[in-house]
């Protein structure tokens, strides 16, 4: 019996980063309507798995995500038929990969399916490539949120950041101030050593020592006890106010793709750093609506105007509810008020911005937030004159900050804002 021996190359998944492609598709999985800008922004969220197909096409060849080696292998000779097929197969095995780890979820687009049909455009088999959908699941979401989490405070120069600290000082956990006596009410958190050496010097300067015979010789007293003092460690309720208007993925940027992004990565930051943090997310745009965290992916931008005393106004009523320290807006937008909901629930459209009901109605609700306690952060993502006039305005009236950033560097503002926030005294 004849044996014949060939080279032994492996898997084509072998040696490629799934983790590392996800972060590289972020842009597809988080779609925010810029490649479609009249898209109906009411979409479930589902996204045709052609576009999938060609994303990963396009990260596998000019991505770096394989080597020389492996691209030539799957190349092989341009005048061989099958060395298209190969790329495809390894892209389809990417697919199935993404979907048995948990990171997509797939199914038929049964409504396409019957309209080619009814159109003539074939009778294809439902399971046909253009006829299937895909969805992120809260894992590739929750994924997705810890890689622009670690990216972002790389680019910071941090590795970790510990809890929010404040100039307060208090019998808390982490010991880091000087001890003090014990005082009713403190934070049972002994010091042993300072607590032995008040009872060793109140004996040795000869005061009665209280204690029955056979006892031990150190008789400690309420009045010996010492506790370690620690930082005061705040508390946060935030709500991420995001612009989903028409103009977030206007003029040839997708602005509202990176806010997602930020989005994904301060939830990540809160659950795992900061678990006594309270985050919600807040969309603004002709109206208000509160989204929760897993439902982020899914939202789209739509012809919508912006209504920021609305979004102002729920906000305010969210965090009214919560029990915190401290309690922020963080406000994301590009654009300036052209919006307002009239007391009856009809909304009045300014298509210019800046009109002066609308402005007027804005202010008055950035002063209740002021009144509320509530600290309003602004990130602007545009630099018209007339807008930073009225964002520094906002600032001004509710003592917070305005940051005019780029979507490039949103994420870093964002992240170093609500970590510094935290520094300041709680009263």
């Amino acid at each position: 019996m004849r044996y014949k021996y060939s080279k032994f190359t492996g898997d084509d998944l072998e040696g490629l980063d799934l983790e590392e492609l996800l972060s590289k598709l972020s842009d597809l999985l988080l779609s925010s309507g810029f490649d479609d800008p009249y898209a109906d922004p009411g979409s479930d969220g589902w996204q045709s798995i052609q576009a999938l197909h060609d994303a990963i096409l396009e990260a596998l060849l000019s991505g770096g995500m394989l080597s020389d080696e492996m691209l030539e292998r799957l190349m092989g000779d341009p005048a061989d038929g099958d060395s298209r097929s190969r790329l495809e197969r390894l892209v389809e095995q990417v697919i199935e990969r993404m979907a048995r780890q948990g990171y997509i979820t797939t199914e038929p687009d049964l409504e396409a399916e019957e309209a080619r049909r009814r159109e003539g455009g074939g009778t294809g088999e439902v399971g046909d490539e253009r006829s299937i959908r895909f969805e992120v699941t809260d894992k590739g979401l929750d994924f997705l949120g810890y890689r622009a989490l670690r990216d972002l405070l790389g680019s910071l120069g941090k590795s970790s950041f510990g809890r929010h600290d404040t100039r307060d000082v208090a019998t808390g956990v982490e010991a880091s101030g000087a001890s003090k006596p014990y005082e009713f009410g403190d934070t049972l958190n002994l010091d042993p050593s300072a607590t032995i050496l008040n009872a060793v010097q109140r004996i040795g300067t000869g005061a009665p020592a209280r204690h029955a015979p056979g006892a031990p010789v150190i008789d400690v007293q309420y009045e010996d006890l010492m506790v370690v003092q620690g930082e005061y460690q705040s508390s946060c309720a935030t709500v991420l106010l995001l612009d989903c208007s028409h103009s977030m993925i206007l003029y040839g940027e997708d602005r509202f793709t990176p806010a997602k992004r930020v989005a994904l990565a301060l939830a990540n930051l809160i659950r795992h750093q900061y678990p006594g943090d309270a985050l919600n997310v807040v969309l603004f745009h002709d109206s208000a609506e509160e989204i929760p965290i897993s439902q982020l992916a899914r939202v789209r931008v739509g012809p919508y105007y912006t209504n920021t005393r609305e979004g102002l106004r729920l906000a305010r009523r969210i965090l009214e509810r919560q029990r915190k320290d401290m309690r922020q807006i963080v406000m994301i937008t590009d654009g300036k008020p052209s919006a307002l909901t009239r007391p009856d629930g009809r909304i009045y459209r300014n298509a210019f911005g800046l009109d002066p009901m609308i402005v007027a109605e804005t202010v008055a609700e950035v002063a209740a937030c002021r009144k509320a306690g509530i600290m309003i952060n602004t990130f602007m993502l545009a630099r018209d004159h007339d807008l930073v006039a009225f964002v520094r305005k906002v600032a001004q009236i509710c003592h917070g900050k305005a940051y005019f950033t780029t979507p490039h560097t949103l994420g870093q503002y964002v992240l170093l804002d609500y970590m510094n926030r935290k520094t300041r005294t709680v009263h």
